[in-house]
């Protein structure tokens, strides 16, 4: 097991506080220093702002110089990734617009946008306008790889360590911790003889692990006074059969992921997390990323597995629809339709859920693909059952979703 990301969140100010900047990279190399000393990999260090918005108001100008300047502030304080906080629903429509620019400008850059809340409910106009991102960020490059580093956020607290999602809320600097898991999973479940055998193998290595990680952070954080968050122990996976979430629910249930079965394994790994004690952060559940999880891209492939399925088992334990490969010419009304059947499940059932979406140019449903990009394994596009929202839904509402009580 890895550590995915050591993210730390801080308000950076604007224009750039450099000592600050200089601060939070001491005492995330401190950090790091620590988990490597405790024998975890460290892939990368990050840092979360506040909704950059809020920082920089709606000026073109002053966002791009902040994301411009929060990339090399990055760079010189060791830190391999920057967040901005999200746009908001109550934001100017312009604000949205300014997306796909800072990423185009930046390369280590990654953004947001909130379509649903608990505060204002699910949004029709952030959802449109989001949709419209997504086609924007599409173009940023041939590939399509703009969207890696843009999500739609729905019910999502600030403090989640894992991008894009992640954001500060403002005060005290703090930090937590997104681990690359799935590989747990896998040999729990193939060690197992039995239900019960691999449910209990699970939550012992992940409390195992937690137990490790959260001494290491802890003594490091203890000596600047820092906030540590905890750790997101979602089971995020790494395009390799051995750290693969979708190996580990085959296991499971003995069949392919995509088939009838697979939500009932879904629910039993996830349900494993939550019986694990640990101070638990962001989402701490099952990602299905369809092109950086091996089993999950070759099902698609077969086309055992689509749109529909990966919404069905958000139900139960998943943190949204992730690297979606979509049609290149799909409508931003038919992307307003996935990501408001996203936002619905998120409100309703009171979870985080994010839809990074990734319409592929030049691409049509069922077309192979294979990008240049170590982290993804070859898949195809998935055909989406959506030709746009209509109805009562084409209004600029916002609409409360309560969630379930029985």
């Amino acid at each position: 097991m890895n550590i995915r990301t050591i993210t730390y969140f801080v308000d950076p100010a604007f224009p750039i506080a450099d000592e600050r900047l200089a601060a939070a990279g001491r005492a995330a190399m401190e950090i790091r220093a620590a988990l490597e000393g405790a024998g975890y990999t460290v892939q990368t260090v990050r840092l979360a702002t506040p909704p950059f918005p809020r920082l920089v108001g709606s000026n073109p100008a002053n966002a791009r110089k902040f994301a411009l300047d929060l990339e090399a502030a990055c760079f010189i304080n060791q830190f391999d990734y920057a967040a901005l906080g999200p746009v908001r629903p109550g934001d100017p429509p312009e604000v949205f617009s300014l997306i796909p620019d800072l990423l185009g400008a930046t390369q280590t850059v990654f953004a947001s946008a909130i379509i649903a809340d608990v505060a204002g409910g699910v949004s029709l106009p952030a959802v449109r306008r989001v949709a419209e991102v997504i086609q924007h960020c599409a173009t940023i490059s041939p590939d399509g790889l703009g969207n890696v580093r843009f999500a739609a956020l729905a019910n999502v607290p600030p403090g989640s360590p894992f991008f894009p999602a992640a954001y500060h809320d403002g005060g005290v600097a703090t930090f937590s911790i997104g681990v690359e898991a799935a590989d747990l999973a896998v040999s729990a479940m193939a060690e197992a003889t039995s239900l019960s055998d691999g449910r209990l193998r699970l939550i012992r290595l992940v409390e195992e692990h937690a137990q490790k990680i959260t001494k290491a952070a802890k003594k490091a954080s203890g000596l600047r006074g820092l906030r540590f968050g905890g750790i997101d122990f979602s089971l995020a996976p790494y395009p390799d059969a051995s750290r693969s979430l979708g190996t580990a629910l085959e296991r499971l249930s003995g069949g392919r992921v995509g088939e009838h079965g697979t939500l009932a394994a879904a629910a039993f790994v996830a349900d494993a997390l939550d019986r694990a004690k640990f101070a638990h952060v962001g989402f701490s559940g099952l990602f299905f990323p369809v092109l950086e999880d091996t089993a999950l891209a070759a099902r698609a492939v077969e086309g055992k597995l689509a749109v529909g399925d990966l919404l069905l088992y958000c139900s139960v334990c998943g943190a949204g629809l992730d690297t979606l490969p979509l049609p290149g010419d799909i409508s931003a009304s038919a992307l307003s339709a996935i990501l408001l059947d996203v936002a619905a499940l998120a409100m309703r059932l009171n979870k985080p859920l994010t839809a990074r979406l990734m319409p592929i140019p030049g691409k049509s449903a069922g077309d192979p693909v294979k990008l240049d990009f170590a982290y993804f394994a070859p898949s195809r596009v998935l055909a989406p059952l959506a030709t746009g929202l209509g109805g009562l839904f084409a209004g600029d509402e916002s609409f409360d979703l309560a969630p379930r009580s029985r």
